[in-house]
């Protein structure tokens, strides 16, 4: 029991989302009041031209007081998504003229609509709208 002494402070319970390039850190962590709070971290793997490999990370805290909303919120955004679009992807890997996201990186500071292609945008407007 003893062993794990500061262990059970920093690993009180996690899980691990593998998602392409991408991988989600699901991590339970204790206050110094010992509460508990969330943190997702969001790592995203690069390749060097040598070939090796580099991480990118992003980290988000929640804490209890905003779980209800934030849950409320994410349900509410990833219903509006599946019921707009469906379960199915639509990847643009299928395109001729796909670029693979690493070539992207450079610009990456821009906003998405900087790099997406302008008629994107019109692409997807319903005729009930006209």
């Amino acid at each position: 029991m003893s062993d794990y002494g500061m262990m059970d402070k920093e690993e009180i319970f996690s899980k691990v989302l593998r998602a392409g390039r991408r991988t989600y850190f699901f991590d339970v962590r204790a206050t110094k009041a010992g509460d508990y709070y969330l943190t997702i971290t969001e790592s995203k793997k690069f390749t060097n031209d040598d070939g090796s490999f580099h991480y990118k990370k992003h980290k988000i805290y929640l804490y209890k007081e905003d779980f209800t909303e934030f849950r409320e919120i994410l349900g509410e955004m990833t219903d509006y998504i599946i019921n707009e679009k469906g379960e199915e992807v639509i990847s643009e890997r299928h395109q001729k003229d796909y670029k693979r996201e690493d070539d992207f990186v450079q610009q990456e500071a821009k906003t998405p609509q900087d790099t997406e292609p302008t008629t994107e945008s019109f692409t997807d407007i319903s005729f009930d709208d006209i």
